[in-house]
This record gives structure tokens, C-alpha cells and sequence, in this order.
């Protein structure tokens, strides 16, 4: 069995917004892949990189980090890369993937090119390129790391795969045009889509944003364009499903109008209830919520960003607002509330989107295709 490496900045259990890592090594997994994982996280009492054997095609080893919350989301880790090159030696893997780029963990890049080694880098954004954060220190910070070491690991790597398309004219500038191209992480969606669930004439209508309490995914702008609704609209419900911080300002003050419902392992069955689904992100990668909410059949509205505008499309499998506009997203809300009909169309056609185009067993064979020819 061939055995790929995969370095991630962390792993599901540790970090649950870290999907992505965690639904690729599944995938190859299920294409008859062994993936040894080696990421950063919070050890406890577990020894450096002690290898943790989840099942015979899936290993887990971690480094200690040290994790710089938000609004940076940042973890450092001393002495990654060499354990990394170390690893390599001992498992002499036949391919070696690293997941996201300007994290500590994506240096490695850097070191094993220059030790002879192949790399294949995927990753859903370009960090200070196309992908920002909303305060000014860290888009300088992230502006700087980008066009220099961001660089660097971008030209050092064999391959570059991207989960949604990038401008062509930065590819260009960059010099990396020639090598990137676009593979979705996808989603297995035979998890999801009760669509039969919701009924056109019912005046209770939810409404849902899935992911992190934190200042890049706009929560606040979905409560504060959204909560006014309920004066009207006495019925809906509004809900945040997603970690947060004890004390959170946003719980604190939109507490009685909205249901909080902090992590939840039963995605599938609080989208199967949902009506309309929100993401309000400033900036975004390929959204493994927004995903999720379309194989659901939830007629999605989402900020004109990122990988936003590849997964959903506008007017046809839901609708697009500029980042930030909180009127604008009021109004499309206002409109899938007044109207069921179209929230029908716009599920089913989302639904069909991510049958298409991100369901696995599509993106399964651009992976196979892919690792076939490295």
C-alpha cells in the first residue's frame, strides 16, 4: 500500500475548524491510500511526536505548539521541521502533501525541497494575497509573511493545488501559473440532504450559521442585520452553532434573540431543520459549512468572497452579498423568508451543485488522477 505524508497545521480533534486535513486523509484513505499525519497540537502528558495508530491506514503524529488566538490563529512549533525530515527518512513515503500555506507548519516546504524531496501543496486561500484578515496589524503582518517565506514555499513546491480558483494574472506574477491547479476538498454528501424536512407553508423559519465565533466570519454582521428581523418575523429562529469563548461579547448581547448553541457533533441533523443558511465571512477559503449546508438543500446565502462565489452560485443555488453589507444581507434574508418557493429552488439546486461537482466521488478521481502522476 502507498503511503502518503501529510503535514497539517493541526487535526481535527485538536482544532475543529481544522476540516480540511481531517476530510482529505479520509478520501485518500477510501482511493487505498495509507496517510501518516504530522501536524501541531496541545500534547497534555503525550510525548513529543508520539505516534498515535488510529486504524492500519491512518497515523497521527504531533508537536507541541504554541497557539496565537485570535485574530491571528496562529500556532508555532520549535523543531517541526526536522522532525518532519526525520520522518521522511524513517517512512520513505511515496508522496508528501503539505495542507495550507503561511503556517508554521507549511516551512517544511522549504526544507525538504531543498533536501531533494517532492512536495504537492494544497491549500484553500493565499494568505496576503487573496485572503485577509479585518484588523489592520495583521493584514500588514500577513502582507509581509506572503511575499516573502509564502512565496518562497510556493515556488519550492513540485505541485500546487487549490480548492477554488485563484486569478490567473496573480499565478503569473507569482511564476506559478504553470504548476497550480484546482481540486476541491468535496464533501461525501450521501451524510446529508433530508430535504424532505421542510415544508413550504411553514411560517417557523430557521435560519443558520455554522463555524468559529471569531472576527474573520462576520457573526457579528449575521446578527446584527438579522436579529432586527424578528420584529417582523416573530417566528423565525436564529441560531449560531460553533465553538466560543466563556464571556463572548456577541452571546452576551444577542443571547435572548438567538440560540448559541456552542460545538455540536450532529451537523447533518441541525441542517436538515434548517431553512436558510448564512455565511458572513470577510474573507474564506472553500467553506467546509457552506458545503455542508448545500448538500443539506439549504438555500444559502453567502458573502461575496473566496471560494464562496465556486461553491454557490447566484441567483441559481443561492445568493451572493458584498462582505459586510448588512443591509444587503438582510434583504436576501427578508426575501427567502417571504418566499418558500425559492428557497425550494435554491436548496435543490444547491443540493445538485455539490452532487456534481463536489461530491467525493468526483473530487475522489481528480485525487487519484493527481497522485498517479506525481
Amino acid at each position: 500500500m502507498k503511503t502518503i505524508l501529510l503535514i497539517s497545521p493541526y487535526w481535527k480533534e485538536d482544532h475543529r475548524w481544522m476540516v480540511s486535513s481531517f476530510k482529505l486523509a479520509k478520501l485518500w484513505q477510501k482511493i487505498g491510500y495509507k496517510v501518516v499525519v504530522v501536524c501541531m497540537g496541545n500534547l497534555g502528558n503525550r510525548e513529543l511526536g508520539k505516534l498515535e495508530k488510529v486504524s492500519d491506514t491512518l497515523e497521527i503524529h504531533r508537536i507541541q505548539d504554541i497557539f496565537l488566538k485570535d485574530p491571528w490563529n496562529y500556532g508555532i512549533a520549535f523543531g517541526f521541521s526536522g522532525y518532519v525530515s526525520r520522518l521522511v527518512k524513517e517512512l520513505k513515503p511515496d508522496h508528501i502533501v503539505t495542507n495550507k500555506l503561511l503556517f508554521w507548519t507549511s516551512l517544511s516546504i522549504i526544507r525538504l525541497r531543498l533536501s531533494g524531496h517532492k512536495v504537492i501543496a494544497i491549500t484553500d486561500a493565499l494568505v496576503g494575497m487573496t485572503w485577509w484578515p479585518r484588523s489592520l496589524l495583521p493584514k500588514v503582518c500577513a502582507a509581509l509573511y506572503a511575499w516573502t517565506l509564502g512565496w518562497l514555499e510556493l515556488l519550492f513546491a513540485s505541485r500546487i493545488v487549490f480548492f477554488h480558483p485563484q486569478p490567473e494574472t496573480l499565478l503569473k506574477q507569482l511564476g506559478i501559473a504553470h504548476k497550480s491547479q484546482v481540486i476541491p476538498t468535496g464533501i461525501d454528501s450521501s451524510q446529508y440532504g433530508n430535504l424532505g424536512n421542510r415544508e413550504l407553508g411553514n411560517s417557523d423559519v430557521t435560519i443558520t450559521y455554522t463555524g468559529r465565533l471569531e472576527s474573520i466570519k462576520g457573526v457579528d454582521d449575521f446578527l446584527e442585520a438579522l436579529v432586527p428581523l424578528k420584529k417582523e418575523y416573530p417566528n423565525i429562529k436564529l441560531q449560531v452553532v460553533g465553538y466560543y469563548k466563556e464571556g463572548n461579547l456577541l452571546v452576551e448581547k444577542f443571547q435572548r434573540d438567538v440560540s448559541f448553541t456552542g460545538l455540536r457533533d450532529d451537523i447533518p441533523a441541525i441542517l436538515s431543520s434548517t431553512d436558510i443558511f448564512v455565511m458572513p465571512s470577510h474573507s474564506e477559503g472553500l467553506s467546509n459549512s457552506i458545503m455542508e449546508a448545500m448538500s443539506s438543500g439549504c438555500a444559502c446565502v453567502v458573502s461575496q468572497v473566496g471560494g464562496n462565489t465556486y461553491l454557490v452560485q447566484n441567483s441559481v443555488s443561492g445568493f451572493h452579498y458584498p462582505a459586510g453589507d448588512r443591509e444587503a444581507l438582510r434583504s436576501h434574508v427578508k426575501r427567502l423568508i417571504d418566499d418558500p418557493a425559492k428557497r425550494k429552488q435554491l436548496g435543490e439546486a444547491a443540493r445538485k451543485r455539490i452532487e456534481e461537482v463536489f461530491d467525493w466521488k468526483v473530487v475522489g478521481k481528480q485525487y487519484k488522477e493527481l497522485l498517479e502522476a506525481s
